[in-house]
């Protein structure tokens, strides 16, 4: 005779103070942990492509010098300007290349940074691109 004979075939307990759980909710008991807390941002961080900064040839860096040059004397008429930069990644090597539009409201030339009228500041060693748009003329 089995020694849960007198009890292998009664109903089964239902309790009249606990709700019954889900069985989603009674599976998930029995999912594996992350031991390792953080793993999967990690991994998510690796992945996530950064770009590396190219370098500019000297012509390139003579024009965006001649570009520069040029809305410095128009300020008072205030330069509308494309600027395309470098910024790089506060959490690993490389970065992004950014573009804003807008009109240039002064140089600030003790920092080294084009100051937008929307507020933006572009550290002018990073530009790798500056476009005149329309109300601005050589």
């Amino acid at each position: 005779m089995n020694e849960y004979e007198d009890i292998i075939r009664l109903p089964h307990h239902v309790s009249r103070k606990h709700p019954q759980m889900s069985m989603e909710k009674r599976a998930a008991q029995f999912q594996p942990f992350s031991a390792l807390t953080g793993y999967e941002e990690v991994i998510a961080e690796t992945g996530r492509l950064t770009d590396e900064e190219r370098e500019l040839d000297d012509s390139a860096l003579e024009h965006l010098d001649h570009i520069i040059a040029y809305i410095r004397g128009h300020l008072p008429e205030e330069p509308a300007v494309s600027i395309t930069w470098f910024e790089p990644d506060g959490k690993k090597e490389g970065g992004a290349y950014v573009s804003a539009s807008g009109t240039v409201k002064r140089i600030d030339e003790q920092h080294r940074k084009i100051v937008m009228r929307g507020g933006e500041e572009i550290p002018i060693d990073r530009v790798y691109d500056i476009r005149r748009l329309g109300n601005v003329r050589e």
